[in-house]
């Protein structure tokens, strides 16, 4: 984190709190779900957590779950917020409010069928993951270029974070590979010159009570990249 230039733009990525769909195991996508009590109160301690980091303004995905994270951390922060419908969910189309038990029930071959289409994965009347990875990509170019040099707390989606990450670090988006970023934490990224890389993952855990962990994400993708 040393020698970072005066133009080297720096992003914190997080994913917002917990909704109510989540707790439910439904598809949000690019519809969505109140905060859950204890995730407002979660969203408000981030904040608290975070504001010994010297963010210089926060940057959040439009729809509402991660808008609300994003206010609910900026009441400690005090910062400059800004709403980005670049940084949405996956648009999850058709399967979209339907709660995944169901949705595996109706269809029973749907992981064999879609989990390893890797990036050009889309649900029926949806985008790919490839599509998410374009407009992520050039929303926080964009950021960097508005505002270069600013350290920037980003609040978006793990779909968006997964599509983020998998393409700056040249995965194919497979079950096969072994996951590398671990529930409930805060991933650093670069923008430096016109190029977008990861500095460090997992590098902050956003309940101050969760010891280090490894890795928990399911090989099942249909789990991970609901909102």
């Amino acid at each position: 984190m040393n020698d970072i230039s005066s133009t080297t733009t720096r992003f914190g990525i997080m994913r917002h709190a917990e909704t109510f769909w989540n707790r439910e195991k439904r598809i949000q996508g690019h519809l969505d779900s109140p905060l859950t009590p204890e995730g407002e109160k979660k969203a408000a301690g981030w904040g608290r957590q975070l504001k010994s980091e010297g963010w210089d303004r926060v940057v959040a995905s439009d729809l509402g779950r991660a808008r609300a994270t994003a206010h609910l951390v900026n009441r400690v922060l005090g910062l400059s917020l800004h709403l980005d419908s670049m940084l949405r969910e996956q648009d999850w189309g058709a399967w979209s409010g339907r709660r995944v038990e169901e949705l595996l029930h109706d269809i029973p071959d749907l992981a064999a069928r879609y989990a390893n289409a890797g990036w050009n994965f889309q649900p029926p009347a949806g985008e790919t993951r490839a599509s998410v990875r374009r407009r992520a990509f050039a929303a926080l170019c964009r950021a960097a270029e508005r505002w270069p040099g600013d350290k920037i707390l980003v609040v978006t989606h793990a779909g968006t974070i997964r599509c983020l990450i998998n393409g700056l670090t040249g995965r194919r988006f497979l079950p096969s590979e072994p996951p590398i970023l671990w529930s409930g934490y805060l991933h650093c990224l670069l923008h430096e010159g016109e190029a977008l890389r990861v500095e460090r993952l997992n590098a902050v855990a956003l309940d101050a009570a969760r010891p280090p962990r490894p890795p928990t994400e399911e090989a099942d993708f249909i789990t991970m990249d609901t909102g």
